[in-house]
């Protein structure tokens, strides 16, 4: 019997443990850290023995093969003595797709996967295809997989999951564009990020199909360097494509082969350019899996997005409180200020990623009314944008953020919560951001606001 040890017993490791169980392994979980009471009553339900806290090292490296959480970086410890000692280690990803049959729709990028990868799904699954979510968004693929498998999965893909693939093989696969995000995971390299993209793409053959990004110079540098075998679609907003999407006179028009379909911009639920490239996306890759043309205007007018993503919270006296926390990288957040006409209050700070905040400058003099700087170090922000804003204040308190927010906004105004940082400063994640920021916005009182 093969001995598999599992790194990290999140929701991927508890998957893989799982699937890897009921597939006749002997599993071993390992957390550094302190594993949930229900995932232990789980494991226990299961009969999975675990640890946490620490790794044992004469049971890890006895094992013929390690699932390790993305969150683990390549360079810990115990992955590099694996490593070292010829032991192979690979995600969770990986590990699923062994027992899968059905298709792959993978999407990967810097901007945009979580929202292409719901909106590719929601426009599968409103066609009747027989189709699953999974990877870096909703549930465990392994754990899913227990429960049965689809003709198709949508799987969104991060970099770090895909460092872990070794056979891994998507039919068609979107990389919506690449940013400079995550460099402290790749020795602050911006080639070493761009490489683990392209990796997506290594084991696809000539008959699978690639979705890129025809306006990103770094997806052209990726093609320059790597050798593509699938077959090309491109979209962009500003020029046609024989095959794939554009936008033009107020029509998104999507290509694929011999299928033409045009859908009014106005009909689309989600709006901003950045929205429209991932409805190109979604709409390419949902053509490519069959879904029929007259079936996709009705989809993509029901989809609604997930929250912390240009979510509206509340408008309050003709002021609209928008929650985008998922903006954790300066590019998310110009989309973010982009996407609107109106003066905005800008809520933004955290954890700064090696941020070139110049990119934003010229948005930022022509949008921003005020900005709030919400983090426990503001100086870079400050310091980016004192030229540029004419008030700039802060605070570690999201509950002032949003009570400054509603003081100094009028009619007409937006709030705006785009962080262009990530959120562990203060936060134990974007999306517990997103919820405090949601509960402060749902306290404020109308008639406080002058």
């Amino acid at each position: 019997m093969k001995q598999i040890t599992i790194l990290g017993a999140g929701e991927s490791g508890l998957g893989a443990a799982m699937l890897a169980k009921r597939n006749g392994f002997a599993v071993w979980v390992s957390d550094s850290g302190k594993i949930s009471e229900a995932r232990k009553e789980q494991l226990e339900l299961e009969e999975i023995p675990y640890e946490e806290g620490l790794h044992s090292e004469a049971i890890i490296l006895n094992s013929d093969l390690i699932i390790k959480s993305p969150g683990i970086p390549e360079k810990a410890y115990i992955v590099q003595k694996a490593l070292n000692e010829g032991i192979a280690v690979i995600d969770e990803l990986e590990f699923a797709n062994r027992f899968s049959a059905g298709k792959v729709i993978a999407i990967t990028g810097t901007n945009g996967k979580t929202t292409t990868t719901l909106l590719t799904y929601h426009l599968l699954k409103s066609a009747g295809l027989d189709v699953g979510l999974a990877g870096n968004v909703g549930k465990s693929w392994a754990a899913q997989l227990l429960d049965g498998d689809h003709d198709w999965w949508v799987i969104e893909c991060s970099s770090y999951q895909i460092d872990g693939f070794i056979c891994f093989r998507p039919a068609i696969a979107i990389l919506t564009n690449v940013t400079p995000d995550h460099l402290d995971r790749y020795d602050y390299k911006l080639e070493n990020y761009l490489q683990s993209k392209f990796r997506l793409f290594k084991n696809m053959g000539q008959r699978d199909k690639v979705i890129l990004n025809a306006l990103d110079p770094l997806t052209a540098e990726g093609l320059n360097k790597n050798k593509v075998k699938p077959e090309l679609f491109w979209f962009s907003t500003n020029s046609t494509q024989e095959n794939g999407g554009f936008v033009h006179d107020g029509q998104l028009v999507l290509k694929v082969n011999e299928t033409s379909i045009s859908i009014a911009l106005d009909k689309l639920s989600l709006k901003g350019e950045h929205n429209y490239m991932n409805a190109m996306c979604a709409g390419t890759a949902a053509l490519l899996a069959g879904v029929p043309a007259e079936k996709l205007e009705e989809a993509f007018g029901t989809f609604r997005n997930a929250s912390h993503r240009m979510e509206l919270i509340r408008e309050i006296n003709g002021v609209s409180f928008v929650n985008d926390s998922k903006g954790t990288n300066v590019e998310a957040t110009a989309y973010a200020l982009d996407a609107y006409d109106s003066p905005l209050i800008w809520i933004a700070g955290g954890v700064d990623k090696g941020n070139d905040y110049s990119k934003v400058v010229r948005l930022v003099e022509e949008k921003v009314k005020c900005l709030i700087c919400l983090g426990k170090d503001n100086e870079k922000l400050k310091k980016a944008f004192s030229g540029a804003v004419s008030e700039i204040r802060e605070t570690q308190s999201i509950k002032e953020a949003v009570s400054w927010g509603q003081l100094l906004a009028v009619p007409g105004d937006v709030v705006l919560l785009s962080p262009a940082c990530a959120s562990f400063d203060l936060f134990k994640n974007y999306e517990d951001r997103g919820e405090q920021f949601r509960s402060a916005v749902n306290e404020l009182k109308p008639e406080t606001i002058a």
